[in-house]
């Protein structure tokens, strides 16, 4: 086996504002794998690192990768051990090889068959007041039920006041509302804005308070009006017995799967078979991954939820970018399709 490295940049159509700053580029290392014995296959995978938030985003990350890779051709095998540190590796490796032992069909479900979508929300970025109530307003008029906005970059009582608009037009019943805080709230603060929340339905908040502070976000989960789910806290938190640890400290009403975060498809599915034993929900989003990277976990989504595609997925649309990988997935309303005759 060999395992060739492209190092891609990606240009997004309009700058994708976050908590931890704006992103106008995304670099994505492409994992490019072949085997002697079927010369015409290539398996192709994505790496892609998100920068000061990945647990892997480290200055000599080529080199790491390259090192990985090495093993995998002298072995035919991931190192999963070595890996667990490296969830955008480990994800992009495990694509990698599932594709070219299986094809552009990693797993065979309804969604790759092309009978089944995902349900998936729509994603309103931060920004001004009048830039988001116009991305909401975009939303909901291409056909979504399940809006997720994104908070903690203008004043509270503006983002108060969206949510409001949004549920005067549209009640509980008609729209499901996420919002995802990443972490803006101070522990001091989170409970008060949390109540204020409260009487928009809201489905869940993601990450109201930064990580790593267990016993904080413990107490919160205990007494919140409106369900948290985690995300950030997830990440670095790479072996069984931590994830137990956590789970069991915090009892979090939901956690959120990010492949290239949170261990690539085999540490996700730990995380998901905890949470299940501990009556905990969960959900997979995208990463702001090119359409590689989608794709795959559009299928991984569909292989370890076969009973639960209504739930919405956070999946992105493979449209953030100007210079975007071709791709058999596709949108239509609120469903991501999978084209089988791409």
């Amino acid at each position: 086996m060999r395992i060739q490295i492209e190092k891609r940049l990606f240009h997004f159509r309009q700058p994708a504002g976050t908590s931890r700053g704006t992103y106008t580029t995304r670099t994505s290392w492409m994992l490019h794998a072949t085997d002697e014995s079927k010369p015409e296959c290539v398996g192709v995978g994505e790496c892609a690192p998100l920068p000061k938030l990945s647990c892997d985003d480290i200055p000599d990350y080529e080199r790491v990768l390259r090192e990985m890779c090495d093993v995998v051709e002298r072995t035919g095998e991931i190192p999963y051990a070595l890996l667990r540190p490296y969830p955008s590796m480990l994800f992009g490796l495990e694509t990698a090889l599932l594709s070219l032992r299986n094809g552009d069909v990693l797993f065979d479900t309804p969604f790759t068959r092309g009978e089944e979508g995902i349900t998936i929300n729509g994603l309103v970025w931060m920004g001004s007041f009048e830039e988001m109530r116009r991305r909401m307003e975009e939303k909901i008029d291409q056909g979504f039920g399940c809006v997720k906005l994104k908070i903690g970059a203008i004043d509270f009582d503006s983002e108060l006041a969206l949510v409001k608009s949004l549920r005067q037009r549209f009640s509980s019943q008609v729209m499901t509302l996420r919002v995802d805080a990443n972490g803006a709230f101070s522990p001091l603060d989170a409970m008060d804005k949390l109540r204020q929340l409260a009487p928009y339905d809201i489905h869940s908040i993601e990450q109201p308070i930064r990580q790593r502070q267990w016993h904080e976000m413990a107490r919160l989960c205990k007494t919140t009006p409106i369900p948290i789910a985690l995300d950030e806290e997830l990440i670095g938190v790479n072996s069984p017995e931590m994830k137990t640890d956590l789970l069991d400290t915090i009892r979090p009403q939901y956690i959120i799967l990010k492949p290239s975060l949170h261990g690539g498809m085999r540490g996700s599915e730990e995380w998901i078979a905890l949470a299940r034993q501990k009556g905990i929900g969960s959900w997979i989003t995208s990463a702001l991954e090119s359409n590689v990277g989608l794709n795959a976990i559009a299928q991984f989504t569909a292989k370890i939820y076969p009973d639960g595609l209504h739930a919405p997925q956070g999946l992105g649309t493979g449209q953030l970018f100007t210079d975007n990988i071709e791709s058999p997935l596709h949108i239509e309303g609120e469903k991501l399709w999978y084209n089988p005759d791409f």
